[in-house]
């Protein structure tokens, strides 16, 4: 699909075992017959008494055995409310009048308004937690932290895993963990009085000549400096 795109559409899977990922969010509502569905967080059967949303960059596997036919949803990065994560969903009634809805759509193929809405309204319901390894940066990143342990927390390889995570924030692991560092840093300057020796310690720096070269890069003064000219 092109990425400014909403397309909704019905498909048809074959036997043959694909694996890849999108860069956009993607709802597969099954109409009639089975998938066989693996990600790195689930591996399902879905048929149609279920609902599933495949986030952007999510790796999957999948292959029917079966005649089915599946009524898809994709939706671009744009639409999306930040960081989403992958969904796997009973048929309530809720869900049930959202793919008729789609359904209808399709039929129409002209109203791209109706479906913008369809889709806004739809996307309100993505679960959007913090995946885990961002959620253990924010807890950690006093520590270090390697893009290896990283990657091992969402199961991924550290190669895409580094993809995966400008996707997800729009920096770099490196990037992000440091803007957090240079942040805490600068509270702990400006909202304390302890000596800088132990602000470095905190920040588990073991010298405090490689804290001082560090602030500097990022700051362009020493905290020494830094603490002074906030404190005037």
């Amino acid at each position: 699909m092109k990425n400014s795109a909403i397309v909704c559409e019905k498909r048809i899977y074959t036997e043959t075992v694909t694996s890849h990922h999108h860069t956009h969010g993607q709802f597969l509502f099954p109409l009639h017959g089975s998938m066989d569905l693996k990600t790195a967080g689930h591996q399902v059967n879905l048929t149609p008494e279920y609902c599933f949303y495949l986030a952007p960059y999510t790796d999957h596997v999948f292959h029917s055995s079966e005649q089915n036919e599946f009524l898809v949803l994709d939706i671009p990065v744009r639409i999306l409310p930040g960081s989403t994560n992958d969904m796997y969903e009973a048929m309530d009634a809720g869900w049930s009048a959202i793919k008729y809805l789609l359904t209808e759509e399709v039929k129409k193929a002209s109203d791209s308004a109706a479906l913008l809405n369809l889709t806004n309204y739809i996307t309100n319901k993505l679960k959007t937690a913090t995946p885990p390894s961002i959620e253990h940066i924010n807890k950690n990143f006093k520590q270090r932290l390697s893009l290896e342990m990283l990657a091992q927390i969402e199961n991924y390889h550290p190669a895409y895993y580094s993809k995966w995570f400008k996707n997800q924030t729009g920096k770099s692991v490196k990037e992000y963990i440091n803007e957090l560092r240079i942040e805490e840093a600068r509270y702990m300057l400006i909202g304390t009085d302890w000596p800088i020796t132990r602000i470095a310690g905190e920040m588990d720096f073991e010298i405090i000549s490689s804290f001082t070269r560090w602030f500097v890069k990022n700051e362009g003064v020493s905290p020494h400096e830094f603490r002074n000219l906030k404190k005037r």
